[in-house]
């Protein structure tokens, strides 16, 4: 648990913060990238049953258990109260930093500047092979901020981050690997919770068809694979075009079942 910036007093303290869930295959290669910029490590877990916690307590005795699952918003409000620091950098367990961004970051808490925060361009990894194109590449998400100026909002997936109208965001040098599936296996297993955690969030509020199903994933594919150059990356991009269109489809399937089964019990009163 050794970490450089502590020795470095004119320098701005950096809270990295982490939620969790079996992520033990590769919490060890993202922590040990980080392990020199930071000052704080919190790690809030939903339960894992593997060694993910085994491998954080090797670098922190900061883990902290709360299976109660409130959604990805909320989760990442918990990890960001456990800080203390000037600074906050979110990462997930299958994200690694580059030499590059470590520099950029060590700049930012050296500056120290009071009115920015900043985003980070991921480069995705598929199946073994990195995605430049299908709409997967740029793409910036903003995870550097000062503590005190702004947290993630409440969302149960797509969270982001509520930034004040006179924080300026801006882009750091340097991207960060974003290992977002190596089969699948883990493919199918990450995407059934956000599945239905988007559905969950729009019941009730969004209306969907069989017919709105298969438009959307059409849409999502033509998109993904020709307007995005998804042909460009190979035979990947067709494959997670196809998988991205699928993911579509079951998300508005389950929800117009769920509208389904609603107004039939209210046909039954």
């Amino acid at each position: 648990m050794t970490n450089s910036l502590k020795n470095h007093t004119s320098r701005a303290t950096l809270g990295v913060a982490m939620i969790t869930k079996n992520a033990a295959a590769d919490l060890e290669t993202c922590l040990s990238r980080l392990e020199s910029i930071y000052d704080q490590l919190v790690i809030v877990d939903s339960g894992s049953s593997d060694e993910t916690e085994t491998i954080a307590r090797r670098y922190t005795h900061e883990f902290y258990t709360h299976d109660d699952w409130p959604g990805f918003g909320k989760q990442r409000q918990r990890a960001q109260q456990y800080l203390t620091t000037d600074w906050v950098l979110f990462i997930d367990a299958d994200e690694f930093v580059t030499d590059q961004l470590k520099q950029s970051i060590i700049q930012v808490l050296t500056e120290n500047p009071a009115d920015s925060c900043y985003k980070i361009n991921r480069l995705s990894i598929a199946f073994g092979k990195a995605i430049r194109h299908s709409g997967w590449n740029p793409d910036w998400v903003t995870r550097l901020y000062r503590r005190e100026q702004t947290h993630y909002n409440d969302a149960l997936v797509h969270e982001h981050l509520v930034i004040p109208k006179h924080i300026k965001v801006k882009p750091l040098a340097g991207r960060m690997e974003h290992l977002t599936c190596r089969n699948i296996t883990q493919y199918v297993q990450k995407t059934q919770g956000y599945m239905k955690a988007w559905a969950d969030q729009r019941e009730g509020k969004k209306k969907a068809s069989l017919g709105s199903a298969i438009s959307h994933s059409l849409f999502r594919f033509i998109r993904m694979y020709i307007l995005k150059l998804g042909f460009l990356d190979g035979r990947h991009g067709l494959l997670i075009s196809i998988l991205s269109a699928y993911t579509v489809f079951v998300r508005y399937s389950d929800l117009w079942l769920r509208q389904s089964a609603t107004r039939k019990e209210d046909n039954d009163l």
